[in-house]
């Protein structure tokens, strides 16, 4: 057969030649071309030579580049800019949620701990301070006749031993007040949960979040670290304050920072005709709740938190002293020229320390004082958010929505929003807050 080759096909052809000696036939493979020629055949064009593959590469190659290179630079437009920006924002605000999130578990797991700290420091205490009392009293007790008991240096020293350890645990529990750090951890859950479903809402609401409202979701939840700190030493709140301010755990407020209604629904119930304005009416109206809740509610918690404070400092001295004085009398048992005495203040010392222990930690003297120190701050929000409204530098559009904000403080006092037009008449100069019956808030 013989081969032929157009481009990448093969063609064989077959050679026979004649028979020859010894009557054989021989095959032989030769050009096609040349086969068909020499018959006066087919005569075939002349083929090109094949393409190179490299050149053709480059060639590809090159043209691509140009077509690049002569590419015209694409932008992004701003509505992509803008939609980029905003949410980031978006992102930055559930963020900021899942902070307050992490802080509300933080501050109810140390609460609870905080909580098992009081109730078992108060049982451990007083079992301590009656067992020693107990053993002071049988120091003395004669058995058969004898003048004392056989065991009476044991007892004694037992006895002295365990009212100078109870001194120590009364003193360090009576400084750091368990019961009032629960009630801190407490507020501080509630608080950081309510700013959890607040930055919810407003991701809810407003479709674009602002720049300022990241900015006032940090400042809330650093002001409520500040309020509410969790280290126990150092950095805890002074547990006896000369003088209680009400708590404060908001930053301060800036009315054109803040929105109480959607963009797409300020035309509906936003500060305008339609609806209802802020008007002499209603101005009168919040001037005398402000005047009501500063000198009545506000006033009202400030004072009996000042009065708890001087009875929690009281028996937060006197258990460790007479737990201290009996472990004096507890030392002097068995001493001739005192007599009875030492075991007299033994027994009594240990008795009453355990009663006050209990009066004072049994009662939770130090939760009432915390919760008296945040009702006064939740009346002082209410008034500040009332005066930052009534400014007269503040642009009537710039105010909050009134019939909100009346339903906001409505509810908040338990109240009917129809109540609140009832002080309008203690906004008179002439007229005190405290000639108000009752108090502006019916919660607590």
């Amino acid at each position: 057969m013989a081969t032929l080759q157009t481009q990448n096909i093969l063609i064989l052809a077959p050679k026979i030649a004649p028979k020859q000696n010894g009557g054989m036939y021989k095959a032989s493979l030769q050009n096609p071309v040349n086969y068909l020629q020499n018959r006066g055949g087919l005569s075939l064009p002349k083929l090109q030579n094949m393409i190179n593959m490299e050149e053709l590469r480059m060639r590809k190659t090159s043209s691509s580049s140009s077509t690049i290179t002569n590419k015209p630079p694409q932008t992004m437009p701003a509505t992509a800019i803008d939609d980029k920006g905003a949410d980031l924002l978006v992102v930055k605000l559930h963020m900021i949620a899942e902070v307050a999130a992490d802080r509300a578990e933080m501050h109810a797991i140390i609460g609870e701990q905080r909580n098992n700290w009081n109730s078992l420091l108060l049982n451990s205490i007083n079992s301590i301070t009656l067992t020693a009392s107990i053993m002071a009293g049988l120091s003395t007790i004669s058995i058969g006749g004898d003048q004392g008991s056989p065991h009476f240096l044991a007892f004694k020293l037992s006895s002295a031993v365990l009212y100078t350890a109870v001194t120590g645990m009364m003193f360090l529990v009576n400084k750091i007040q368990p019961s009032q750090l629960a009630e801190e951890q407490r507020n501080a859950t509630r608080l950081f949960k309510q700013l959890e479903r607040s930055l919810r809402t407003t991701l809810e609401l407003y479709s674009t979040p602002t720049e300022m409202d990241v900015e006032e979701a940090i400042e809330k939840v650093l002001a409520l670290d500040k309020a509410y700190p969790l280290p126990l030493l150092p950095g805890m709140l002074e547990k006896f304050p000369k003088k209680l301010e009400p708590t404060v755990w908001w930053p301060k407020l800036q009315l054109p920072k803040r929105r109480v209604v959607p963009r797409n629904m300020t035309n509906s119930i936003g500060n305008n005709e339609k609806s209802i304005r802020w008007n002499e009416e209603v101005e009168e109206g919040m001037r005398g709740l402000l005047k009501v809740l500063k000198e009545k509610d506000e006033d009202q918690y400030v004072w009996f938190g000042n009065l708890f404070v001087k009875i929690n400092k009281c028996l937060a001295i006197s258990g460790p002293s007479l737990a201290g004085l009996a472990a004096v009398g507890a030392g002097l048992i068995g001493t001739p020229a005192l007599g009875q005495w030492p075991v007299l203040l033994a027994v009594m010392g240990g008795v009453l320390a355990t009663a006050i222990n209990t009066l004072e930690h049994g009662f939770q003297i130090g939760m009432l004082l915390e919760m008296f120190r945040n009702c006064a701050g939740f009346y002082k929000k209410l008034r500040e958010e009332i005066e930052l409204n009534l400014e007269e530098s503040i642009e009537m559009e710039k105010r909050e929505n009134v019939e909100l904000f009346e339903m906001q403080m409505a509810l908040q006092l338990g109240r009917r929003v129809s109540e609140l037009k009832d002080f309008a008449s203690y906004a008179s100069p002439s007229v005190k807050g405290d000639e108000f019956q009752g108090f502006a808030g019916k919660l607590f």
